[in-house]
């Protein structure tokens, strides 16, 4: 409208209306300098508009504004939905019936809250009551001499050489540590809970099989089950007593930390302890493989991977399915002149899903993949190696994607044998176009006069100081969110591309990538090829492979045989050839 008429007569139309706006404030909004916020200014939005002839909403969807949301409604949703909230609600939300509203509200809290299933519901009621240990150096609840011993069980599985006369085996990467440094934080924080003293709590607890029953009692309890965690923690426990390279079993100085615990740890036991630490650790491996086998037989699925994309990978091509995420924020792309960052961030989202699905990487290979613009030199493979990530190069005449098999999770897989991984683009789809885009206009907006982190995807700068490098949960955040704006169908606004999806993050993508292949093919093998790993793996893990889809791919095999021409005339039906045959005969 600004473009039509100037801004100073349009405020004046307004103010014959009774409502008050200078001409400065429209022409910031048709330039994309500021959003109107609140219900004031969408009242004006639909003001503009009638006086002008328009339709009621026309303004509204030209500038992508989106509904104002009343401040009782904001105060009434939980922390963690109101960013996005505005998203979620129909144009003419505060023109509804308050039971309209509430039927809203509660649709939204439930698929985008912690209600969307039966797992967040369970992290919802234990986050009220949090009791994990930090274990890191400030944290005033964790015991220094606790703190001591984390880091020193870590230096030992992460250092380069281990001290002489100290024995290991296999070693740990940056993110299994943090890993490790949070299981232990929970363990400790539940033995805390338990009634265990700060000054008592030391890793030479985990020497006692009383210690270990005692939490996998209080796992129990507050679950209702078992889960293979559980398991999976106590092979730690095993490693740790190991003959010859456990850090529990070369640690003898631990037993100088046990302290009488009421009801748990005795005097005596502590001197049996101190007295033959080796059979204490003898006594710990014996009991961590029985009680592993014990729990193995008994756990439960608590998070079920599959559930939030169960539509997509349900679907009879799981690809194209989710592609429709794509085809959604194409649609629905932001006018780049009038809102530069945005329509960045949307094609960010955009880009991300479109490599998820080409290439099927974890995360964490997918975050930290380097860029390298077309007319550098890429970097050479040994120093990716050296850097453990891969990077997105022109090679002359096509994108790659190259990863050395060092990277990876699974690095000592079958799959890579000691190979990289090595991809060519396809340019199909306007992928190409969408990674020129992204690299010579839409990124560079996003960074601003921040420090380039030098990778593909990077944050939104909220500064000339700030780091727009995307860690774990950031990039988790991103995807999540990409998936609640533009995948899930919203049915009170007509948005969203797949009814039944729940948000999830960035793994989701590998289920979707290896459940169309076994679909189309029936192989484990080949799934695996699509995310860089065994078919054993992928039976196990990855695969959703419905007992239907197997039918149906024997019947394609079978009736194809049916549909081919013979390769030998005709034969006549047996009752006339008999006939013949009796014509034939003289009798």
């Amino acid at each position: 409208m600004a473009n039509v008429l100037s801004t100073d007569r349009v405020a004046w139309a307004l103010r014959d209306l009774g409502l008050t706006i200078s001409g400065g404030t429209i022409k910031a909004w048709a330039d994309g300098r500021t959003r109107p916020r609140g219900q004031k200014h969408w009242s004006h939005f639909r003001a503009i508009a009638v006086r002008y002839g328009l339709a009621e909403n026309t303004l509204i969807e030209r500038l992508s504004v989106l509904p104002p949301v009343p401040s009782k409604v904001q105060a009434s949703v939980p922390k963690a939905l109101r960013d996005d909230l505005a998203w979620h609600l129909p144009a003419d939300f505060g023109n509804r019936l308050p039971e309209a509203q509430a039927e809203i509200l509660d649709w939204v809290e439930r698929t985008f809250g912690s209600g969307s299933t039966d797992y967040r519901r369970y992290l919802q009621d234990r986050l009220q009551a949090p009791y994990a240990l930090s274990l890191r150096a400030g944290d005033e609840v964790t015991p220094p001499q606790l703190l001591e011993e984390i880091e020193a069980l870590l230096a030992f599985k992460t250092t380069a050489f281990v001290p002489i006369g100290w024995q290991r085996n296999g070693v740990w990467n940056a993110e299994t540590a943090a890993q490790k440094r949070l299981q232990f934080g929970q363990m400790f924080g539940a033995l805390s809970e338990m009634g265990i003293k700060p000054h008592a709590l030391s890793l030479g607890l985990l020497v006692l099989p009383q210690v270990w029953d005692l939490w996998l009692r209080w796992r129990e309890e507050r679950r209702g089950f078992y889960i293979a965690g559980e398991a999976d923690f106590l092979r730690l426990a095993q490693a740790l007593a190991r003959p010859g390279t456990g850090w529990l079993r070369q640690s003898p100085h631990l037993a100088q930390r046990l302290r009488v615990v009421k009801g748990l740890l005795k005097r005596d036991q502590i001197a049996e302890a101190r007295g033959d630490w080796a059979s204490a650790c003898d006594r710990l491996l014996v009991y961590a493989r029985g009680r592993a086998l014990d729990i193995r037989r008994v756990a439960r699925v608590h998070r079920d991977p599959f559930e939030p994309i169960l539509p997509v990978l349900e679907a009879d091509s799981p690809i194209g399915e989710y592609r429709k995420i794509c085809e959604e924020i194409e649609c629905r792309l932001p006018d780049a002149k009038a809102h530069p960052i945005e329509a960045a961030e949307a094609i960010r989202s955009l880009l991300m899903l479109r490599l998820g699905l080409h290439l099927g990487l974890r995360q964490k290979n997918l975050r930290e993949l380097l860029l390298c613009p077309r007319g550098r030199r890429a970097t050479p493979e040994r120093k990716l190696e050296v850097l453990r990530r891969g990077e997105l190069h022109w090679t002359g005449t096509a994108w790659e994607v190259l990863i050395p098999a060092a990277a990876f999770k699974n690095a000592g897989s079958s799959f890579f044998e000691g190979r990289p991984f090595r991809v060519e683009l396809p340019d199909i789809g306007g992928l190409y176009a969408l990674i020129s885009g992204w690299i010579s206009k839409h990124r560079p907006i996003l960074i601003g006069r921040a420090a380039d982190p030098g990778t593909v995807f990077v944050a939104t700068a909220r500064g000339p100081k700030a780091d727009v490098t995307l860690d774990k949960a950031a990039f988790y955040d991103l995807w999540r969110r990409t998936i609640v704006r533009y995948g899930v169908f919203n049915p009170f606004t007509g948005q969203g591309a797949i009814a039944g999806l729940l948000p999830h993050g960035p793994h989701g993508v590998r289920d979707v990538l290896a459940t169309h292949i076994l679909k189309a093919t029936g192989s484990y093998e080949h799934a695996g090829y699509a995310i860089q790993d065994t078919a054993e793996t992928v039976a196990r893990h990855y695969g959703r492979f419905l007992p239907k889809d197997k039918s149906a791919l024997a019947a394609q095999i079978i009736n194809k045989v049916w549909l081919e021409t013979p390769s030998r005339p005709s034969i006549a039906p047996p009752d006339m050839a008999l006939k013949e045959h009796l014509g034939r005969c003289a009798f």
